[in-house]
């Protein structure tokens, strides 16, 4: 099992600039391999391979580096061909791969070799040691596979660590399981009757952004209150990162550990941003990297489709259309009522369990919405959060 552990780095002033050099030459490389892509077209990864040794001849000052360092670039431009392949395989349009400005390009990787960590140091070859602060322990038994080291816009420096662990799988009782609705309004509601508010983290700093980037298009370009203005522009949005970053993590947290199963409806993204009243609520809600960081904290996590299932009654299977602004299920069959994102939940859980010939318990079909309402405020008054 492979898990990754993100630790800050603490570079000194000649660290620093140290840390920028191969920042350059892998940007340098990327480069050229583009343009060589653009100009013969597509390229195996030992093509590349070859190129970049064409290129050390040509450039001595490349030696300079790590190889392996180098190498990955190579192994990073073979995968955007192939995504983009892919994509044009699904329909859609895309562009060519293009050239990386020195301002974007802000990770480079050492893979199997090259680097050690010892007394609160970590040693990169062709760099030196640097200050880590390891503020969470790996497990004994593990392997450093990768470390990739990235800049952030605001200019603080972490280093990702991807560990092989030994772990014994997990036993999964298919009793704790739960349906995951996504939304909104609510970020989460469950088939437990718990619902999550949307933190919309973006949202509620929309005004601050504005300010900011009326100052900055005020300022003459190159000047340094302009770089000034820029840096303070990139801490705002790291900071809008990281606590949509926090909330997710939390969040998966709980459902990891106190579920074996999660079953979550699977969403085409690119076709619901297309929704222009919507599409900076979707994205803003990042639904894709809760579900990345569900998929590595639980036992097992299962995408059901979502068709039909806000639609279709969770007690008796009757149609039951409704248009996004009706917030409220009302079946005329069976006189069920209750919020429309809990009864998706329900029809999520039970789609998933159908997958295993599991029926859904009874006393999910027969829930009313006042022990859905009792529910929701005994969770508030035990964390303190709603979920």
């Amino acid at each position: 099992m492979q898990r990754t552990y993100k630790f800050r780095l603490y570079p000194d002033r000649n660290q620093y600039k140290k840390l920028h050099h191969p920042l350059d030459a892998c940007r340098w490389v990327y480069n050229q391999m583009v343009e060589k892509i653009n100009r013969e077209g597509f390229q195996t990864r030992n093509d590349l391979n070859y190129f970049l040794t064409e290129l050390k001849e040509s450039e001595p000052w490349l030696y300079s580096h790590h190889s392996k360092m180098l190498q990955m670039v190579s192994t990073q431009i073979d995968g955007s061909q192939k995504s983009l392949i892919e994509l044009r395989k699904n329909g859609y349009e895309t562009a060519s791969l293009k050239f990386v400005r020195f301002s974007k390009y802000n990770t480079f990787v050492y893979n199997q070799s090259g680097f050690a960590i010892k007394n609160g140091f970590l040693y990169l070859s062709k760099i030196g040691r640097i200050k880590i602060i390891q503020h969470r322990q790996i497990p004994e038994n593990h392997t450093i596979k990768q470390i990739t080291i990235t800049k952030s816009k605001s200019g603080k420096w972490h280093a990702c660590l991807t560990c092989e662990i030994d772990a014994i799988l997990p036993k999964i009782n298919m009793t704790k399981s739960v349906g995951i609705d996504v939304g909104i309004t609510n970020f989460v509601y469950d088939s437990d009757g718990y619902q999550t508010p949307n933190p919309l983290n973006l949202k509620k700093m929309l005004r601050p952004l504005a300010r900011i980037q009326k100052k900055i298009s005020r300022r003459k370009k190159g000047s340094n209150k302009r770089l000034k203005a820029i840096r303070h522009l990139q801490k705002i949005h790291e900071r809008i990162t990281n606590r949509r970053k926090d909330f997710q993590h939390k969040l998966s947290t709980i459902y990891a550990k106190n579920n074996d199963v999660v079953f979550i409806e699977k969403l085409e993204k690119l076709n619901m941003v297309k929704n222009h009243r919507l599409s900076q609520s979707i994205m803003d809600s990042s639904w894709g990297t809760f579900l990345q960081k569900l998929e590595y904290k639980c036992k097992m996590v299962i995408e059901v489709p979502a068709r039909n299932t806000t639609i279709d009654c969770s007690r008796c299977g009757n149609k039951v259309p409704k248009s996004l602004a009706v917030r409220i299920h009302r079946c005329n069959v069976c006189n069920l009522v209750m919020d429309r994102d809990y009864n998706a939940s329900i029809n999520i859980l039970k789609k998933g369990l159908g997958i295993f010939n599991i029926k859904l318990p009874q006393e999910l079909r027969e829930v009313t919405p006042v022990e859905i309402l009792m529910r929701s405020v005994k969770q508030e008054e035990a964390t303190g959060l709603v979920r």
